[in-house]
């Protein structure tokens, strides 16, 4: 609560204050594969040559006198570790694979056009339906957002609390 002196007292104001954003707690991102230090810039993935420049990474042609890197994205994939787990099961996803296989690879343009370190992994069969894999948390939520949009079903997400991680579940039949 704000406080005002009135002549020569202690007034209390009880009045709403905006809250003070310089005392909000930023939170660590514990992606491992995230770098402490920014890459040279201007950098190219030497594996899928996307472009790091003016602190982000884009797809273009190579800047002149561009160093060479590996960005997060090659790194999870070359080491098989994703950071979002997409399952998809339920008769529908069994009976309706390659209309599904086409929505998340259209999803995956969408996303990764503008974020090129926004990448699928994997696509794998299971007994039920399939399995995605992705190198960000953030592609396996739209892929499952815009399959129930479309298509209804369930959805169901799961964040790891110690790690950059999430497993995203869609289910119709």
């Amino acid at each position: 609560m704000g406080q005002q002196h009135q002549h020569g007292r202690k007034v209390v104001d009880h009045r709403p204050q905006p809250e003070r954003r310089d005392r909000l707690i930023q939170e660590k991102e514990h992606d491992p594969y995230k770098p402490s230090l920014k890459p040279a810039d201007p950098g190219v993935c030497t594996i899928c040559h996307a472009v790091y420049e003016e602190g982000r990474w884009h797809w273009g042609a190579r800047p002149a006198a561009a160093s060479d890197t590996v960005c997060q994205a090659c790194q999870r994939i070359r080491d098989h570790i994703p950071a979002g787990i997409l399952t998809m099961d339920g008769a529908f996803v069994r009976t309706h694979r390659a209309e599904l296989l086409a929505q998340v690879r259209h999803q995956e343009t969408l996303e990764s056009s503008e974020h090129p370190l926004n990448r699928i992994m994997d696509i794998r069969d299971t007994s039920d339906g399939m399995t995605v894999t992705t190198t960000d948390l953030h592609l396996p939520r739209r892929v499952a957002e815009a399959l129930r949009s479309h298509h209804h079903g369930e959805v169901t997400w799961q964040y790891d609390d110690d790690d950059y991680f999430l497993r995203v579940h869609w289910q119709a039949d």
